[in-house]
């Protein structure tokens, strides 16, 4: 089994129509008040257990929570851009987890073409070889689009800088996506979004057949050979978290005990 770890109350108006993400009461294993994986136990509810098909690792398994994220988050950019991703445009800003998977879900869903932002040259050599398709550079660059060239913006990082860079790179009547939670409200060129008609939208997580897919698509190798996801020890989790916030590891690592079952 692999676990959603949204937990929602399932009686709220939000949970009746589908979308259990927005439902005022939710709450996220690993985040008070409900203890993640390093907790000695964790409790999980019987509905956000979801089946691994054969074939898959419950190491590739893993990904489905981190990938879901970047699922809905294409999803809601296709529905609010109202025409195929075959003919669009696509710029997302991150090669972190969440931006490399918005990546390779664009890849999957056919999109036209993908660029991908990273200041980091090694997440960009990693965003290279597990998205092929994909066309990396560094902000600031040689390499990087000009104004009014993308239809579809993922941001990953939810900076000021990639707030402005997003505004920046929107043609008419283009989508931005803010997927990043990084604090503060500066960077948007408000004047811009309204006289071209550009929509902003937020997205969070992801709804339970957002999940299941996800975990389909991992099993069906539409998601790529995953060969970028990083193992490592458990008892080399501090190190692991220190190379993550150093940008110098894989967009995810999955730490193994030593004696797993």
């Amino acid at each position: 089994m692999t676990v959603n770890p949204l937990v929602t109350c399932g009686r709220c108006p939000a949970c009746a129509a589908g979308r259990s993400h927005l439902c005022p009461h939710r709450q996220i294993l690993s985040m008070p008040p409900r203890p993640g994986a390093f907790a000695e136990y964790v409790c999980v509810p019987e509905g956000n257990l979801v089946t691994v098909p054969d074939g898959l690792s419950i190491e590739r398994a893993a990904l489905a929570e981190p990938l879901a994220v970047s699922y809905h988050a294409v999803n809601q950019g296709a529905r609010l851009l109202g025409r195929p991703l075959s003919g669009a445009r696509c710029v997302v800003l991150g090669g972190g987890a969440i931006g490399f998977g918005a990546a390779l879900v664009l890849a999957m869903q056919g999109a036209g073409e993908i660029r991908l932002a990273e200041p980091n040259a090694e997440r960009r050599a990693v965003v290279a070889r597990g998205v092929p398709r994909v066309r990396t550079y560094a902000p600031g660059e040689p390499g990087e689009p000009g104004p009014d060239s993308a239809d579809l913006i993922l941001d990953a990082v939810g900076s000021r800088s990639t707030r402005a860079a997003a505004s920046r790179l929107a043609r008419p009547g283009a989508v931005i996506v803010h997927i990043g939670l990084l604090p503060g409200e500066e960077g948007l060129d408000v004047r811009k979004i309204t006289l071209q008609e550009i929509v902003v939208s937020g997205s969070y997580c992801y709804t339970m057949q957002e999940f299941r897919e996800v975990v389909d698509a991992l099993a069906d190798g539409r998601l790529g050979g995953l060969d970028w996801l990083e193992q490592r020890a458990l008892s080399e989790g501090a190190r692991a978290f220190i190379d993550i916030d150093a940008q110098r590891a894989a967009p995810k690592i999955v730490l193994r005990p030593a004696h797993r079952p």
